[in-house]
């Protein structure tokens, strides 16, 4: 995985950044203070485009904003997750105690420090682009600065569980990084992808950045994992299911798309399509109103597929 120089860890105030040596995370000595000053500034140099911020470390390879109305969205996002799955933080069958757990695109940080609480027993990593992750966080977890795309200097086969969620837009080769979270995964081991789609309507950006799942399984039985599984769920967008549970859900999913959707569309719209700002403008101000409509049944849909490694290699005779 390539790191900022041989890789650099959060301290814990989240304000500094030092170079690793710990073996545990297969990370090698800096080349020095002056290193270290490039390396924190290209980490915090944010970028600011249309009112927004982005990250400056690896810029332009994630498409959305890292600013608070963003963490906002994806907090209320994880939220979600929760109602849809009663309160669990996954559906691969990882056992009750996990060792070595790696989180991709943490983000907030939210998942990987519920999982750290949930699971003392297991050690937690959690790596994104950009440093928004708390310092106050459970002592078996730690963030680190980290593009995933890149060749991964984890130890091969070292860990137990490999979480993806809402990466969409942020990877060019997914094939690519099945084949990397394989080759790190114990035998036995499980990996997770989910990713939602855009709005049920004619809109590009949603078609863009869709996945379907029989990609997902493509893709990971493609990597060599088997026993690969896929659930799909239904987000109401508004209030307007009768079934009180979906309701809930609805009506928190109108609060993600108004808080979200102009971060999703700016660098999409804008640097993708050659949208001019006052085209987007008026999309938004269109979504917005259908969003509230009572007669629009929206809605959108969020896809689990996992998978998991062969606990052995298969002779050819087998």
């Amino acid at each position: 995985m390539s790191n900022i120089g041989d890789g650099v860890t959060l301290a814990s105030d989240d304000t500094t950044v030092d170079s690793n040596s710990d073996a545990d995370s297969s990370y090698g000595d800096g080349d020095g203070a002056s290193e270290t000053t490039s390396l924190k500034s290209s980490i915090y140099n944010y970028q600011y485009r249309n009112g927004r911020r982005y990250n400056g470390f690896r810029a332009g390879e994630y498409l959305w904003p890292n600013d608070e109305q963003q963490l906002d969205q994806l907090d209320i996002m994880h939220h979600i997750f929760n109602l849809t799955l009663d309160g669990e933080l996954f559906l691969a069958p990882i056992g009750k105690h996990p060792q070595r757990v790696l989180d991709l695109g943490t983000g907030t940080g939210i998942w990987a420090i519920e999982f750290a609480d949930r699971f003392p027993s297991a050690s937690v990593i959690g790596t994104d682009l950009s440093p928004i992750q708390p310092s106050m966080v459970p002592p078996n977890l730690q963030f680190e600065i980290d593009d995933c795309c890149e060749e991964w200097l984890y130890t091969k086969e070292s860990f137990d569980f490999i979480h993806i969620r809402l990466m969409n837009g942020a990877v060019a080769d997914w094939p690519a990084l099945y084949a990397e979270a394989f080759a790190h995964l114990k035998p036995g081991g499980w990996i997770e992808s989910v990713e939602g789609n855009g709005i049920r309507s004619d809109d590009a950006w949603g078609k863009l950045i869709i996945r379907s799942g029989d990609e997902v399984k493509q893709d990971l039985r493609g990597a060599g994992f088997v026993d690969i599984t896929e659930r799909r769920f239904k987000w109401p967008i508004g209030g307007w299911c009768k079934n009180e549970r979906l309701k809930e859900i609805g009506t928190w999913n109108r609060l993600n798309f108004e808080q979200g959707m102009e971060g999703w569309c700016w660098s999409l719209c804008t640097n993708v399509l050659g949208w001019k700002p006052e085209k987007v403008q008026m999309m938004l101000a269109e979504m917005r109103l259908m969003l509230r409509q009572k007669g629009v049944h929206a809605y959108n849909e969020v896809v689990f597929v996992y998978g998991r490694k062969p606990s052995a290699k298969i002779s050819a005779d087998g």
